[in-house]
């Protein structure tokens, strides 16, 4: 039975990290940095931005209506759009995702859908076409994802709260990185021993997450996937994890595909991390935020509607 429809609703959707080294499209932790979407329900058909500053996301948005309708099995209506958060984009920590997932989950509300969490990571998979952010994004937490090898379908989901005794230290420099750009310079083939090496760092990773033995991902991560291709299109970053880490962070990756880096660290030694993290960037003239952040176990959460 469908829920009672409204004419407003609002969204609050984590950032997230993606890969986490190793686990390349399959791992996802979701981080206390947010983007809040507002949708407003209107008479013309597709998105419309409430301010100019969210025309940007319209696309996106309604490629995400489009298969939401369908999906949902409802009838299609016109929204406005906004967007307003502290989540950067094209700096690998999920931008897309929180509009992605913002929009569906509000239509979901504004329609009286009743889509289940489930159904909303499967369809936020679809429209990024890999679950590493879509699902940490949904669920919160840190999310190992399982997607069908033939048609992507995300298959399930594996989700552990992370505590407050790890922050996720986030160096952003001022330079984006799209995710398509970053995607390409990916080879085709890869040596197969490379691949095994990254097989066995991706499973320790997670079991060291998982177990909640967090001193054993010291040095954890070795990734052959996406880091090497990747982190020369980012002047400091492979200096910054290394400095991170020579400042007392457990380990640390490129988050998603770029171009923020991130040290996994103790809170005693976050802040001195953050700054050697910013003095790599800095020794290659590149200005950056760091960003002190805890995991995120909620996921999106509805903030507000309105009949």
């Amino acid at each position: 039975m469908k829920k009672k429809q409204f004419h407003q609703a609002a969204v609050r959707v984590p950032g997230s990290t993606s890969n986490c080294g190793a686990g390349f499209d399959t791992l996802g932790l979701a981080l206390t940095i947010y983007n809040n979407i507002t949708l407003t329900r209107g008479d013309w058909r597709g998105a419309r931005p409430a301010t100019d500053a969210d025309t940007a996301g319209l696309n996106m948005a309604d490629e995400a209506a489009q298969l939401f309708f369908v999906r949902a099995g409802v009838e299609e209506f016109g929204f406005t759009l906004e967007i307003k958060g502290k989540v950067p984009m094209s700096r690998g920590l999920g931008s897309s995702v929180t509009l992605r997932a913002g929009v569906v989950a509000a239509l979901n509300e504004l329609s009286g859908a009743g889509l289940t969490r489930d159904d909303l990571c499967s369809l936020v998979t679809q429209l990024e076409g890999h679950p590493d952010n879509a699902t940490p994004a949904v669920l919160g937490g840190f999310c190992v994802a399982r997607t069908d090898p033939h048609t992507g379908e995300l298959l399930g989901v594996l989700r552990k709260p992370i505590g407050r005794d790890l922050v996720f230290v986030v160096v952003s420099p001022d330079q984006e990185l799209e995710t398509k750009k970053a995607r390409g310079i990916l080879p085709k083939e890869l040596p197969y021993f490379d691949a095994i090496k990254s097989v066995n760092s991706a499973a320790y990773v997670v079991a060291a997450m998982v177990s909640g033995e967090y001193d054993r991902l010291r040095d954890a991560v070795c990734d052959f996937l996406h880091e090497p291709y990747r982190l020369p299109l980012i002047p400091g970053a492979k200096s910054a994890i290394e400095a991170g880490v020579a400042s007392g962070a457990l380990t640390g990756w490129l988050s998603g595909s770029g171009s923020s880096v991130l040290c996994v660290a103790r809170p005693r030694v976050a802040a001195k991390v953050g700054r050697a993290m910013a003095a790599a960037f800095a020794a290659h003239k590149l200005p950056s935020t760091v960003h002190l952040l805890y995991a995120d176990n909620k996921g999106l959460a509805l903030t507000k509607r309105h009949a």
